[in-house]
């Protein structure tokens, strides 16, 4: 049997102008792994915890305390609870809650010449780790992209970095995506 490929469209939820991705995954990957491609797709460096939302049944990490009533992530394949049409949740970063809304788009045989997983499109650069959540980064690009604004310059200093929220490039996450396999 040929592969099937899942095509994602990824949304950031409650942040706007949008930030989206659209993925091409293996829809063999476990849960685990489709962490992983939301991970590099969205620019986040996996330093919080996570979960799915699919069908009514929450997926991720056991927790070992038993606080959150998980499914183990790794003990479930893409194509085992999601098909073309469905949409599902994935929240990341449980204090600045990052809520992603996932779409299946379609689901596609793969090509043989082709390498997966890839991002084929996307708008906007995601918000920085640790930004304080939807309501912070608001903030923080109406900052950074006001020279008037009163935290224009701290803003800026904050991050410890340059930050282009319009900034996307689906062949650099594409390119990150190639680490996964």
């Amino acid at each position: 049997m040929a592969r099937q490929i899942y095509q994602l469209k990824i949304v950031l939820c409650d942040v706007s102008p949008p930030v989206w991705r659209r993925v091409l995954v293996p829809g063999g990957y476990t849960l685990d792994r489709l962490h992983r491609v939301i991970q590099y797709a969205m620019g986040w460096y996996d330093l919080h915890l996570h979960s799915f939302e699919i069908g009514g049944e929450g997926y991720g990490e056991p927790d070992p305390a038993g606080e959150l009533a998980l499914r183990d992530e790794m003990d479930a394949r893409l194509d085992a609870v999601a098909a073309k049409g469905d949409t599902f949740r994935y929240t990341y970063d449980f204090g600045d809650w990052w809520e992603h809304e996932i779409t299946v788009e379609d689901v596609v045989t793969a090509d043989p010449e082709e390498r997966y997983p890839l991002c084929v499109d996307g708008q906007r650069a995601c918000p920085p780790e640790d930004v304080g959540g939807p309501r912070a980064y608001e903030e923080l690009v109406a900052a950074l992209t006001d020279p008037r604004h009163p935290d224009h310059g701290s803003a800026g200093r904050r991050l410890g970095r340059k930050f282009d929220p319009e900034a996307f490039d689906p062949q650099r996450v594409t390119t990150l995506l190639r680490r996964l396999t």
